[in-house]
């Protein structure tokens, strides 16, 4: 089992920046690739960035690419989501979630592929 707790949602202004954190806890953290999704109310989840479990590929959704930066620290158990000029439509309940892969440099835009999951920290961007 893996446990994942989401950390550094808020109200921020458009044009804003929120950092948020993923902790884990558990099995051997590098050993898992790790996503960041969000859902808004009354839509489906969608991803939004996913990293490789040695950090060395990063994927992003055409709708936060050049704005959003996921990263990891293997070392402190930490994957983060760097969210610069935030946009009202970022709004969200944000989730992240890990991945067993079945090579160090995959990783999956899928939401099925997905084993573990947080409890998801809400971003609220007012315009």
């Amino acid at each position: 089992q893996v446990q994942l707790v989401e950390s550094g949602g808020g109200l921020v202004q458009a044009g804003g920046s929120l950092r948020l954190s993923c902790a884990a806890s558990g099995r051997t953290f590098s050993n898992y690739a790790m996503g960041w999704f969000r859902q808004a109310p009354g839509r489906e989840r969608e991803f939004v960035a996913a990293i490789t479990r040695r950090g060395g590929r990063m994927g992003y959704a055409d709708s936060v690419k050049g704005r959003f930066t996921i990263s990891r620290d293997n070392g402190k158990n930490t994957v983060y989501l760097q969210m610069n000029s935030l946009k009202p439509e970022d709004t969200a309940v944000y989730y992240c979630a890990a991945d067993d892969p079945p090579t160090d440099t995959y990783y999956s835009p899928t939401a099925r592929r997905y084993d573990y999951w947080g409890q998801g920290t809400q971003v609220t961007v007012s315009s």
